[in-house]
């Protein structure tokens, strides 16, 4: 019964402490206004803080960095029909299912690889991404990721450069959002490739990859920790079909753009088409004209 009530003890009095730091760091950080008030919610705050082992001016630095990036960037303004382009071959698509703790998860056929532009793979990544952060279930701060290497090669390969950038990116500009990262059937020749790479990843996040091979039976055991098979796409050793429609998808993005405008304080009326060749209006709402220049 004492070791219990300590137990509880140390937990309500390490949750104070986190509260007091996250306390700390939006102090430390000034008044914001806008977008970015809106941004740095104590959630947020509590990532950046966790990504930083609790140190308050480590992840003072790290997220004044995001928002400068933000402010320059505005991936919260970046609309389907600017990078649709880059996900006609499905190489990137939100999946129409959760994992077993309720996160989005993401889907990435770098086989399907289609585009030789860094700057375009990033955008629409970073796209994709924030409409992921949108669609995560109240209480739950992450993804999922599940990268199928089925059909990949030297030649489908992204440039070291570009993968580099976006593992700068997600770790710098979305710090605890990747909760999970499956590299499922990788070709042996990937090993030179995630030799260089894996420089890149920080060990917090290196800790949350896993690799994963059809014919290896504590990896599939692996899988069904983290995946119910009745939801989980044959290309992953599941039971449903995964099956991309770039049209399809495209609506639904465009819906989202709704979405995502509307969370941001800013309207958006899309025109027409669905298939990533229409324009959009964007509408601000009243008062958001000075928020969004914050």
């Amino acid at each position: 019964m004492f070791w219990k009530k300590q137990s509880s003890s140390n937990r309500e009095e390490n949750s104070a402490e986190k509260d007091a730091k996250v306390r700390e760091l939006r102090t430390a950080i000034g008044p914001q206004t806008g977008r970015s008030l809106k941004y740095c919610s104590d959630a947020c705050l509590r990532r950046y803080l966790e990504a930083r082992n609790w140190n308050v001016n480590k992840a003072q630095k790290m997220l004044k960095e995001s928002l400068k990036w933000r402010a320059t960037y505005k991936p919260e303004e970046i609309r389907w029909h600017e990078v649709a382009h880059e996900g006609e071959t499905g190489k990137v698509s939100r999946a129409n299912f959760h994992d077993r703790l309720g996160r989005t998860v993401l889907i990435m056929r770098p086989g399907m690889q289609n585009s030789a532009s860094p700057e375009g793979n990033i955008r629409h990544l970073v796209y994709l991404i924030e409409n992921a952060v949108l669609d995560l279930p109240e209480g739950q701060d992450q993804m999922s990721w599940l990268i199928d290497f089925n059909g990949w090669s030297l030649n489908t390969n992204i440039a070291i450069s570009t993968a580099r950038d976006i593992i700068y990116v997600l770790q710098n500009h979305y710090p605890e959002r990747l909760g999970l990262i499956i590299l499922y059937s990788p070709p042996r020749i990937f090993e030179a490739f995630w030799k260089v790479v894996r420089y890149f990843v920080d060990p917090k996040t290196f800790q949350k990859i896993h690799f994963v091979y059809p014919n290896n039976k504590s990896s599939m055991e692996l899988m069904k920790t983290f995946f119910d098979a009745e939801n989980l796409p044959s290309e992953f050793g599941g039971k449903a079909t995964l099956k991309y429609d770039h049209e399809e998808f495209s609506r639904l993005m465009v819906e989202e753009d709704v979405r995502t405008a509307k969370y941001w304080g800013f309207d958006i009326t899309p025109l027409n088409g669905i298939n990533g060749n229409s324009e959009a209006v964007v509408i601000p709402e009243p008062g958001s004209l000075a928020s969004a220049a914050s």
